[in-house]
Order: C-alpha cells, then structure tokens, then sequence
C-alpha cells in the first residue's frame, strides 16, 4: 500500500492518519522505518507518535536488549484506544457491529427484515448502538458509519428495485444517523465499504491494486488502487452490475435489459429457486465473462470476492475461475490466482463503515483533500436529503 505524507500545513490531520494506518499495517514498526515509508521526517513522525500515545491510540514497547545498545521501541495500534460502529442496511437486513482499533469485531447484532422502511430501520438502529456500546462502556466512541446499497444521487437507479432501499429517496441519512446516535456519522455504498474493510483488514497487507467484486443482494465492486478505494466523479465508481451482458435480456429496474445482476447476484439466485450449485452451474459462463471484463479494464493483480453470499458459494465461484477466456491478466510468472476470496469474511462491510467513521474524525480533512465535492454533497446527504 503506497502511504505517503505531506509537508504541507493543512496536512497536519492527514499524516496522524498515515502515521496510524503505516503501524496498523506494518506494525511492530519503529518511527524511522515510519518516516522512510511515508516520506516525513524522523521529527515529523515522532512528534506524531507522541501525541497518538497521548492519546492511548498507539503503544510503545521495547524488547530486551540482545547486545550492546538499547532496540529501538516499537509501535502498535492500541485495540482498546477508541471503538467504532459499522452499520449495514440490506433488503434483506439490518446489522451492526462494534469495532475496535485495530479492526476486530467487539461485537455485532442482526436483525432480519425483508426491505425495511427508514422508519424501520431506524428503530431497529436506534436499539443496536446503545446495545453494542454497552459491550466498551468506558471506551472511547469515535462514531458510527453507515453502508447502503448504491448507487447514491441517481435518480433512475438509487433506491430503485430489489437491489437496493427502494423508498429511502428524500432522507437525509447521514443526519438522522447522527442525530439518533449522538456520534459522528458517516455513508458510504456497501460495495466501496467492504473494499475498505478487506484493504484494511483482509488482503490489504498483500495487494495494492485489486478489484473488489462484491456480491450482495445485487452486484457491486470496487477497484482498490495503491490501497485507496477508488470512487469516481459522483462516488458511484463500480456500478458492475448494471453492465448489459445479455441484448435484449431481462427487464432490469434501472431501466436497461440484460444488466448483469440480473443473473449473477443473491437477488437472481432467489428468483431461480434452485440450489447454489444448479444454479452458479447455469450462470458460471457469464461470470468467467464477468472477471474477464473486469481484468481488461482495470488490470488488477487479483479480483477478490466477497460480499454476502455463503463461503461455500464464493469457494465454488473461485475454483471456477481456474479456466477463465484469454484476458490482459493471463500472464506468466503471476504470483496470485486470478480470483481470490475475501479474508474479510461477513464483516468487511461492517468493519469497512466502522473505518470511515475512524478516518473521519481522527483525519477530519482526509475526505476534503481527496474526494470531489460532487461526493461530498452525496456523502454529506445534500444530493439525498429532502
């Protein structure tokens, strides 16, 4: 992951965030190795060090001498410095989790709920939080982040059809969420907050340039590029599902026939009622496609799966992806299979909203250096509040 400082003034917030995210990764770390990978200064780096132990979101230790001389100590996130919430809302659920520093899940909850109303679901949050915040009591809440299916502020497929809220358009969700939980809230699509969780947490440590694909009730994916999410002009980067695969195909509600999701998601495997592998076995032609185009527009090292379908459907999907068409990533001397499983598990979703929250307060000028003010006005609810 390509982590880089800066010198400039208004840095200042960004860099205790690359300080933070080099000793997630790296750690055990020393502040010079630090330095020479994010391009700071040993000064820079140690004056950082110093206030994030302060702080109690990094400790310090040193290990017994093994010869002349003192080992220069090293750093480690501290789990029990601060704790987040990730929330994630689905046609077919609510849940949330409770996560601490380092990324491990303090708890989580579920509840079942077939396309809940923002009334519903709101309720159901609102009972969550406290819930979860119970398990820390005396830790430090750093705030709460929430992933949607996407896309956001388009207004012919957000919040339309089986795929994603239907009926949550004109709500301001950021602000309702701040507001019934008392703490910092943050939105982000569940396709873009499960890459995260898995940059962050799974195969981060081993890729820098990977396709997420993710599967949920519909299909989604991100490309994570030099360890950052990419997200596009309007934060809707990775819309692979309504790509149209099949001319003149199945109705699809965004408008177009043939969209992809309209085969290969959890939503087409429930209208097929079939079993996993009947019916993965109908449609794994269009999925090795899938992976191909994938492969040829964005050249990733790997194209990892994950999202909510079982293990034992993502395990099948890979095996079959030991025979894909001819593509830019079918080169010698690869040094991992074309299709991987996420490492993340169920809660990459959970652990990736938890992380934006994190980002987000710890970092509060990370998302105004990078992201487009189009996003921001989606992020901040402006494009989706009434």
């Amino acid at each position: 992951m390509a982590l880089r400082g800066t010198n400039q003034e208004f840095g200042r917030p960004y860099n205790r965030r690359i300080v933070l995210e080099s000793v997630r990764l790296h750690g055990p770390t020393t502040r010079g190795e630090i330095a020479e990978r994010v391009g700071l200064t040993v000064q820079t780096v140690s004056t950082i060090v110093r206030e994030l132990e302060e702080q109690k979101y990094l400790v310090s230790l040193r290990e017994e001498p093994k010869g002349r001389g003192l080992p220069p100590s090293t750093l480690r996130i501290n789990p029990d410095g601060g704790f987040a919430v990730g929330v994630h809302v689905t046609p077919i659920g609510v849940n949330a989790a409770l996560i601490d520093l380092s990324g491990d899940v303090v708890g989580s909850l579920h509840h079942t709920i077939a396309n809940a109303s923002p009334a519903a679901a709101f309720e159901i949050i609102g009972e969550m939080v406290p819930e979860l915040i119970k398990r820390k009591p005396e830790g430090r809440m750093l705030g709460v982040g929430m992933a949607l299916p996407g896309p956001f502020g388009v207004e012919s497929m957000s919040f339309v059809g089986p795929t994603t809220m239907t009926g949550w358009e004109n709500v301001a969700i950021r602000e309702r969420l701040a507001e019934l939980t008392g703490l910092p809230a943050f939105l982000e699509t569940d396709m873009a907050a499960a890459a995260l969780g898995e940059q962050l947490y799974g195969l981060g440590k081993r890729f820098s340039e990977y396709y997420y694909l993710y599967f949920g009730v519909g299909l989604g994916g991100a490309m994570v590029h030099e360890g950052r999410v990419m997200r596009g002009a309007w934060g809707n980067a990775g819309e692979i599902g309504h790509i149209p695969v099949v001319p003149g195909g199945e109705a699809c509600p965004c408008g177009n026939r043939g969209c992809l999701e309209r085969y290969f998601s959890l939503d087409a495997l429930r209208r097929a009622k079939a079993s996993e592998a009947d019916w993965f076995k109908s449609v794994a032609p269009i999925f090795r496609n899938a992976i191909t185009t994938i492969e040829n527009l964005f050249d990733p090292e790997t194209v990892v799966l994950g999202g909510l379908a079982s293990a034992s459907l993502l395990d099948r999907m890979a095996r079959e992806a030991t025979d894909l068409p001819n593509s830019i990533s079918a080169r010698r001397g690869r040094e991992a299979p074309r299709v991987v499983v996420a490492h993340g598990g169920e809660h990459s979703v959970l652990r990736g909203a938890a992380a934006l929250a994190v980002s987000g307060v710890l970092s509060p000028r990370f998302g105004r250096m990078f992201t487009g003010e189009r996003e921001r006005d989606i992020l901040d609810g402006k494009e989706i509040a009434a």
